[in-house]
């Protein structure tokens, strides 16, 4: 059991040294080597936990992934009203796209690295996720509460604005990522003609 603890957490550094290279040279910029060097351990004391340096982005988009879809699912009570339900979800999603902007970066944008397999995988986590927004919609649109001309179209444009807050978060007039939720949560009610 102690093993097990120890192997995890280092797994678990192996993944964070993986985040910072990954989101600041690439996946395709990063070489294994580079991020055992962050570690200060050899290259070949990563194989026991990450065979590949795939395996080690497949690893990290899955937390991430998984970790956002948990996250959205959490916060969505629907018992509340679709516009309270739609900007709680949506602040949320914002949130968690500023507060681990290195870690979704690499989960958003370095997906061209995974395996076919590995591909089909996070993509199911990425519909399911983009789905609990567009249910949400659905609802208010059925309530009469949203006017929306096409459902998808609103929910590719609100799913896009939250994940891409990413690779620019924090610049020099964005510093705070609940400040960035409100205002996101508001421009989500704005595109669905909140009533």
């Amino acid at each position: 059991m102690a093993e097990r603890a120890r192997d995890s957490a280092a797994a678990g550094r192996i993944r964070t040294a993986a985040i910072a290279s990954f989101a600041e040279l690439g996946y395709g910029g990063t070489s294994t080597r580079q991020i055992a060097k962050r570690l200060n351990m050899s290259a070949a004391a990563m194989y026991p936990h990450y065979k590949s340096k795939e395996e080690l982005l497949y690893a990290i988009s899955l937390e991430g992934h998984r970790g956002v879809l948990a996250g959205l699912r959490e916060v969505d009570d629907e018992t509340r009203s679709p516009a309270d339900r739609l900007a709680t979800v949506v602040r949320a999603f914002t949130i968690w796209q500023a507060e681990n902007h290195d870690h979704a970066k690499v989960v958003q944008y370095e997906l061209h690295g995974l395996s076919p397999e590995h591909y089909r995988t996070i993509t199911a986590l990425r519909r399911q996720t983009t789905e609990v927004i567009a249910r949400i919609v659905r609802a208010g649109v059925a309530a009469g509460d949203f006017d929306v001309p096409d459902v998808d179209d609103v929910v590719l444009a609100m799913s896009s604005l939250c994940v891409d807050v990413c690779r620019w978060f924090p610049s020099r007039e964005h510093r705070d990522p609940d400040a960035l939720g409100e205002a996101y949560a508001a421009m989500a009610l704005r595109l669905v003609r909140s009533k």
